[in-house]
This record gives structure tokens, C-alpha cells and sequence, in this order.
């Protein structure tokens, strides 16, 4: 069973709405109708999304006052003159509010762009040949160009290569073959990896190994319709698998209007938009506040080869691509299960033209298992309660991986934030330094020679918390045991210590499980009347997944200059609307040093304070041969736990649950 609706009811219905497809005409409209553009050139429209307004107008609106200007801001490129523009066009009159040449930098690859960079390489006289005469391949149809960003590592040779001092527009791609569409390229890499200009529209640089290589030759392949070909591992589905229904009769317990969802004491407004993806506004529990905004603002994803051309594969998935640009439109029974109510979202392409991606966030609930019980053992009486859970989620293809998305909202007040890595390996030939051994140095061989190489994926989350009102302050609380002496005669003490991060550099902190630390975001001026102590959600990590390590790579590289805010866990800034991307808004051939080490390296106070809390989190990846063809989820994620927000156990009200039609089932022999 399934609801779907748009994001935005009607134009206007409420300032963070996302913008309608009229909307998106209008500022489309509005941007080539303006003068100044006139004589550039075609227009390339990188994006079209709600300018959101600063949190003073929202608050102000919401207690009475007047409603925000309603506006996009627009983003496009003029590939003639390799130029970027910016504009903020108002609503609904289509009257542009701000107009700006944006100087040295580079906008995400939008999906378009990554299309246009395959149908480059594909028909480039320099590729086809070698093409021919390395591989034996004149079907350009067989070759499959995966478009990455480049991670230029200060190389001049690149980013310079149109010797009249403009700016290139760079995707380098990563080449395979298949048999057909549904064959995994993946098992066939190639070692050519063509550099694009999407400005020029050429190929400028083709790195290749001197010798040719041998191509992988064998079928590894998960599709339906080519498990019968594989060479090695199962050509049929298994048959023992008995029909699993998730049914609720009565339909779901949530309620919708417009973007606004209720559920279990909890309300909260739906977003979205082309490079965040799923975003939260306004979570409440009980009507108290809890959170102003929450997503997913930035990934990291360097990967640990060293032999070129591969020191410069690293992606900042979030602001080289998109994740709303990136993601999928969601299938009933497979993708969600249930009772489901999905969100459209409106789009825009490379010409202008608005696009709707149905089912782009999915909703529904899930059984949880076991949220509370007792038994009385003196009489055998037992009290117990199942818990559910409401589940938002949306699912981004970046190229080769999946990345699932969920937020969970629990009965007992605790919000838990949790990704899934699925999809396929970026798999590449043995660099000649390898081919002698047959091994890779910095990777795994997932089938016959064929390479997957060491990685990360560095999250960062942007947590704009808003505890029981706008002003909080982050407390990190450690668990440790007392020093030996007269207040711990015996050895067994052990308690938590807290310290009141009170400066954006204090803030800077690293996870460490070895002392269950956890931050505590908390409002000093709210007490909790039972525990005497400020009412506070705290911030656990990785409660989802293994623990895993900060960035990896070493603080001289170019990855770490770019992706400083993958070195810690925990960063605290007070409120700034300007304040949105942790790696800077443009990181796409960037040279690094941007947003979070920019913003705080002034050391502004966060005590007490309208605190924005990032949370940065990764997976560090070293491949198994069960991760190919195609990868098994894996899991990481956090929570943050009500810790004296309510004045005892919110899901008591619970009512008795052991009903329904679950049956005994024996087990034949």
C-alpha cells in the first residue's frame, strides 16, 4: 500500500517548501531574460533550489510575524566563456534579488554534465583508436566511462592545460568493457583513464599503462538475467525462501499535511533538495524542540592507492555530484516495505527544464522489536512492550555505490541516523608496479585480476540543535574510573566526567570508545525537575556499524587539505546561515582550506550558545572477495538519546501488543 505527494502542496504554503516546478520556471525564466547573460552563449543550468531563509525570519514568522521572502537561487555555467553566475530570483514575480560572477570556482558535476562527459570520451578519435589497437574493441557501445571528479593534487598539467588562463572543467573517467548492458563492467576494467574538459567538450589527457594489459575475461554478475553466465560463482536462485508480508490492516500511525508529518508525539517538516538530499526542519517531541535542521552535508572518499593515475581518485560525493541529484526513485516491495507514503521532488536539468523524481523519500514504519520489559519472577507476571519505529529514507547512486539513507524516530524520544553501503566496487587493472607479483599492493583482488582498492567514507552530518529552545551548550562526557584513595577505597568506582566545550577549538574532538564518550548537547536554562540537571540529547557514536577511525590519509596530502572536517568527529559552531558545507560550497578542483577550518579558526564561543553541531563519521573500507559483484550492506551511523529531557520513561503509555497473526511454527524434522 503506498500515499505518494509532492514536496511543495502549493507555492508558499510555508517558507521552506521546496520549490514547486512552476517556481523553477519562473527563476529559469528569470536568469535568461537577464541582461547581462545575453550575449554568453548557451546557458548550462547547474542548479535550482530554494534560497532558504535564516533561522531569525523562520522563528519570527512562526511566532506571528511576517512571512519571508520567498526565493531560488539559481546556479549555471556558460560554457563559452567558462564562467559561473549565481542569482537569487524572488517569488513568485520572477524579479532577480542578487546577481554575482563567481571567480575561481567549480560547481558539482550535475547529471547531465556526467552523461556528457561519457558521450566525450566515447566519441573521441584518440580514445576510439586506442581502443582498437589496445583491446581489439571498435563497438564504442561496449565501453562503459565511469565520471569522477579530479582530485588534482596540484596538478598544473591539468588544471592548466588550456595554456589561455581559463578555468578547465574537469571529469576524469574510469574505463571497462562489457558484453551488453546488463553484463558487470565492473569484472572488466580497463587501465586507460581519459581527463575531460566539459567547458571544451574534449579529451586532453589519456593516462595508459606502457604495455597493454590483459582484460578480465570472466562473468561475475548479480543481474537476473545474467546469473546463468557466470563462470564461477551461482547461475540460479535459490528456491527455499517462503513469502515474508509486512500488513497493517488499519494503515499506518502517522499523518501527513503537506510536508509536515506527526507521529507518536513527534512533528517535523519534510525537505529536500538537489545536494543534501533528505533534510529535516523543525523536529519537535511533545511540542519541546529538538532539532532546527538535520542531513547529510559532505562525504569524503579517498582511496588508498598510490600508483597512478589513482592519487588523484577521491570524491566528495556530496558536493562533486549531489546526493538529491543522485538519487533513486524508490520501488514498492523492494526498496520500501509496508504501509508507504512517498515524496516527490522537483528537479532541474542542464537546459532549464524542471524534471519530478517520484518517490523520492519513502516513509513508513517498522516493527523495532523489544522496547521495554520486566518479569515479576516471584509470580511469574510479565509486562512487555514492542517498540516501532518511523523510518525516512532516501537512496543516492553516486556512479558505482549505493548509499541508503535513514532516519529512524523512536516511541521513547531517540532519533537514530544510519546509512547502508551497497552497490559496486570501483575496480581497476594491477598498476605495472603490481604485475610481477600478481598482487595488489593497496587493495584486494575481488576476481581474477581484478582490484579493489583500499578506501574510506568520511561522513559529515550537520546537526542544527535546538534543545528545548535555540540556546545550548555541548557537553563531552567521558566515562572513567576514580583514582584510587579514600572517596574509592575498595577500586570499584568508575564515573562520568564531564567538560564544558565552551570555544569552537575545544570543540574539535575525536571519538573514544574506550571511554563510552558521548556529547551531550544540553540547555542549561531548562532543568529536568528529577534529575536536577540540564534537560539534554546526547550524541553517541557509531551506534551503527563498527567504530572506525578519523581520515586516514597523511596531513600534507591534498585530500586532508580539503577534507580537514574528516579529521575529527565532533565539531561545534555557533548559528551562521552562510555556515552550510564542511569542505566549503565549492569543493569540486579545489585546493582545500575551506568551510570548517576557515570558520573556526577565529575560535568563536559556543557556550550556551544557538549551536550547529557536526558529526563526522567513517568507514574505513578494506575489501572482501564477498563484497564482489556487488556489496552487502555495510552499516554505520549514530544516535542521539533523550538524557534527562523527559522526567522518566516516555514509551510507559504503551499499550500491550501480543496480538496479531504471528503463529507457532515447528520446525520439520
Amino acid at each position: 500500500i503506498f500515499f505518494r505527494a509532492p514536496m511543495a502542496v502549493a507555492a508558499g504554503t510555508h517558507p521552506l517548501d521546496p520549490l514547486t516546478a512552476d517556481e523553477i520556471r519562473a527563476a529559469v525564466a528569470a536568469a535568461q531574460a537577464h541582461e547581462a547573460l545575453a550575449d554568453k552563449g548557451p546557458l548550462r543550468f547547474n542548479f535550482v533550489t530554494l534560497n532558504e531563509p535564516p533561522k531569525p525570519a523562520l522563528r519570527a514568522f512562526a511566532e506571528g510575524g511576517a512571512r519571508p521572502p520567498r526565493e531560488a537561487e539559481v546556479l549555471l555555467l556558460t560554457p563559452q566563456s567558462s564562467a559561473v553566475y549565481r542569482l537569487v530570483v524572488a517569488l513568485p514575480d520572477g524579479g532577480v534579488a542578487e546577481f554575482a560572477k563567481l571567480e575561481g570556482v567549480q560547481p558539482l558535476a550535475s547529471p547531465d554534465e556526467c552523461f556528457l562527459a561519457e558521450d566525450i570520451v566515447k566519441k573521441d578519435p584518440k580514445v576510439q583508436a586506442l581502443m582498437k589497437e589496445r583491446y581489439g574493441v571498435e563497438d564504442m557501445g561496449r565501453l562503459v566511462c565511469d565520471p569522477w571528479s579530479v582530485h588534482h593534487c596540484g596538478d598544473t598539467a591539468l588544471t592548466e592545460w588550456r595554456g589561455d588562463g581559463a578555468p578547465g572543467r574537469l571529469i576524469q573517467a574510469f574505463l571497462y568493457l562489457r558484453d551488453d548492458a546488463d553484463d558487470n563492467h565492473y569484472a572488466h576494467p580497463l587501465d586507460m583513464v581519459p581527463v575531460v574538459d566539459l567547458y571544451k567538450e574534449v579529451v586532453f589527457s589519456i593516462f595508459k599503462q606502457e604495455a597493454v594489459p590483459a582484460v578480465p575475461k570472466e562473468s561475475v554478475n548479480y543481474h537476473r538475467a545474467k546469473l546463468a553466465s557466470n563462470s564461477y560463482l551461482q547461475t540460479a536462485f535459490r528456491e527455499n525462501l517462503k513469502a515474508l508480508d509486512i500488513l497493517q490492516p488499519e494503515g499506518p500511525s502517522f499523518a501527513v499535511a503537506g510536508n509536515v508529518v506527526t507521529w507518536q508525539g513527534w512533528r517535523l517538516r519534510v525537505g529536500f533538495n538537489y545536494r543534501e538530499g533528505l533534510v529535516l526542519h523543525d523536529v519537535t517531541h511533545g511540542g519541546r524542540p529538538v532539532l532546527d535542521r538535520a542531513s547529510l552535508v559532505e562525504m569524503a572518499v579517498p582511496y588508498g592507492d598510490t600508483n597512478a593515475p589513482f592519487q588523484r581518485k577521491c570524491a566528495f560525493d556530496v558536493g562533486d555530484y549531489g546526493l538529491g541529484y543522485c538519487a533513486n526513485s524508490l520501488a514498492l516491495g523492494c526498496d520500501c516495505l509496508g504501509s508507504i507514503y512517498y515524496f516527490d521532488a522537483e528537479l532541474v536539468d542542464s537546459k532549464g527544464e524542471p524534471y519530478t523524481l517520484e518517490h523520492a523519500i519513502c516513509m513508513h514504519e517498522e516493527d523495532a522489536g523489544i522496547l521495554w520489559k520486566h518479569m515479576e519472577y516471584r509470580n511469574g507476571h510479565s509486562e512487555v512492550r514492542r517498540a516501532r519505529k518511523l523510518v525516512l529514507s532516501f537512496i543516492a547512486t553516486v556512479v558505482n555505490y549505493e548509499y541508503l539513507f535513514y532516519w529512524y524516530l523512536h516511541q521513547d524520544g531517540m532519533i537514530e541516523y544510519e546509512i547502508k553501503l551497497s552497490g559496486e566496487l570501483s575496480t581497476n587493472l594491477l598498476s605495472e608496479s603490481e604485475q610481477a607479483s600478481g598482487m595488489p599492493q593497496y587493495g584486494t583482488l575481488v576476481a581474477p585480476g581484478v582490484n579493489a582498492q583500499y578506501h574510506q567514507h568520511c561522513f559529515c552530518a550537520r546537526l542544527d540543535m535546538a534543545v528545548d529552545g535555540p540556546r545550548n551548550t555541548v557537553v563531552e562526557v567521558d566515562v572513567e574510573p576514580l583514582p584510587p584513595g579514600p572517596a574509592n577505597p575498595y577500586g570499584n568506582g568508575f564515573a562520568p566526567r564531564k567538560t564544558l566545550l565552551r570555544t569552537e577549538k575545544q570543540a574539535q574532538r575525536v571519538a573514544d570508545p574506550s571511554k563510552s564518550r558521548a556529547w551531550a548537547i544540553t540547555n542549561p536554562s531548562v532543568i529536568n525537575p528529577i534529575s536536577k540537571q540540564p534537560v539534554a540529547y546526547k550524541l553517541m557514536p557509531f551506534t551503527k556499524g563498527s567504530a572506525g577511525p578519523t581520515l586516514l590519509t597523511g596531513p600534507d596530502s591534498a585530500v586532508t587539505k580539503k577534507a580537514v572536517f574528516a579529521t575529527k568527529n565532533l565539531w561545534v559552531t555557533p548559528y551562521d546561515a552562510a555556515e552550510r558545507w564542511p569542505a566549503g560550497v565549492f569543493p569540486l578542483q579545489s585546493d582545500g582550506g575551506e568551510g570548517l577550518p576557515a570558520w573556526t579558526a577565529g575560535d568563536r564561543g559556543v557556550e550556551d550558545a544557538d549551536v550547529v553541531v557536526w558529526h563526522c563519521f567513517a568507514v574505513t573500507h578494506v575489501p572482501r572477495v564477498e563484497d564482489f559483484p556487488v556489496m552487502p550492506c555495510e552499516f554505520t551511523g549514530f544516535t542521539l538519546k533523550p538524557d534527562g529531557f523527559f522526567q522518566g520513561n516516555p514509551a510507559i503509555d504503551l499499550p500491550p501488543s501480543c496480538v496479531g497473526k504471528s503463529v507457532k511454527s515447528c520446525a520439520p524434522k
